[in-house]
């Protein structure tokens, strides 16, 4: 580390547990983002200034207006644009230091493998089911690190998978079967500060996986509840009939 980047994460490096050599794994860590919406946006901004080294983000939409209260990374000048870019545009600003590779589309079949292949860390950012069960199914079979997270309405939800060490319990243990009807924040709206909250939880696994400092817990499910202000949590266990760990 050079003399920058000592001032830099000078607060990082005063952890006892973390140091120098926990900011030198964020720096060699590959962390796939995929969904620069309310949760992505929030866990990249804090991935990036945190320290690590390569951000791949994916995403096929573009910004619009009614993104902005929660998608807090991006301008009013950027509406319309990828939200790739526009967040590769905004991280730069923030850590020049970071390289950022974009994929301005929705990962299926062989480009979300291929995209997983390539991490260390995979953040599941995405509002649909289809995803959700693609990504852990791609992770699964691929034994990457996932971290995965919901928010809707005052509710959220985060839950970590170990795969690189770990085969069961998985993400289709808890969802068998989900419509994507029911996990749309257009049809049931969302208290933004959750949806960031749980962006924020979601980089602090994801840090602690590329740093190799603190513990992570696979198949743990944290559920909040910002109305009542209460957390709960719960262990999973495979299902036998699961389609995917099984």
């Amino acid at each position: 580390m050079n003399e920058s980047e000592l001032d830099r994460y000078s607060r990082q490096l005063l952890l006892p547990n973390f140091d120098i050599q926990g900011q030198l794994n964020l720096a060699q860590a590959k962390v796939l983002v995929i969904g620069l919406g309310g949760l992505g946006n929030i866990a990249a901004t804090y991935l990036a200034t945190s320290g690590v080294g390569y951000l791949i983000l994916a995403d096929g939409d573009q910004l619009e207006s009614s993104n902005l209260p929660r998608q807090v990374l991006y301008d009013e000048s950027q509406i319309g644009l990828n939200k790739v870019d526009a967040a590769a545009k905004q991280i730069a600003l923030k850590n020049q230091a970071v390289k950022v590779e974009v994929i301005a589309q929705k990962l299926s079949g062989d480009s979300l493998l291929n995209a997983v292949e390539q991490a260390d860390v995979v953040l599941d950012c995405t509002d649909n089911f289809t995803a959700r069960q693609a990504i852990n199914r791609a992770c699964l079979s691929l034994k990457k690190p996932l971290v995965s997270a919901a928010a809707i309405r005052w509710e959220g939800q985060l839950v970590s998978f170990l795969y690189h060490q770990h085969s069961a319990p998985c993400y289709e243990c808890l969802y068998p079967s989900l419509s994507d009807q029911q996990l749309s924040c257009n049809e049931s709206g969302i208290v933004a500060p959750v949806v960031g909250l749980l962006g924020v939880y979601q980089a602090l696994e994801a840090l602690k996986l590329a740093s190799g400092c603190g513990k992570v817990k696979h198949g743990v499910l944290r559920l909040f509840d910002g109305f009542e202000g209460e957390w709960r949590e719960m262990r999973l266990t495979q299902d036998p009939e699961c389609l995917a760990c099984s």
